[in-house]
């Protein structure tokens, strides 16, 4: 029994030995760069958006939502990277917003949003 115990003991201190060494990025923001929050973008333009790293993220859930994620009538993607820009061909004429949380294997943080608009040229 104490061989089973002990055995217990040694997968439960290895198996979270990663969530113990993990940095805590919970109390994290992540700066937006681009698009900024209101800019105006021609539709049929290849958008770029990008946010800096995160100290101790891995990963990054990005998504978009038309007209806003408060309400929205679609979500457009919503996808986990591992970097920190995301590319779309083009947008149709409409409000959108964007948001990005980083992860970690034990911590997220909470999503940081900007909203854009795109128009015809």
């Amino acid at each position: 029994m104490k061989k089973i115990v002990v055995i217990l003991i040694l997968v439960f201190m290895f198996g979270c030995e990663e969530i113990i060494n993990e940095q805590n990025i919970t109390n994290d923001t992540l700066n937006l760069l681009a698009p900024s929050e209101n800019v105006i973008l021609n539709t049929g333009a290849t958008i770029i958006f990008n946010w800096e790293a995160l100290n101790g993220a891995t990963d990054y859930q990005f998504q978009i939502a038309k007209p806003n994620f408060a309400s929205a009538s679609q979500i457009l993607k919503d996808t986990l990277i591992q970097r920190t820009d995301f590319m779309i061909d083009s947008l149709p004429v409409n409000n959108y917003e964007w948001r990005v949380m980083a992860l970690n294997s034990a911590y997220e943080t909470v999503y940081t949003t900007n909203g854009f608009v795109v128009v015809e040229p």
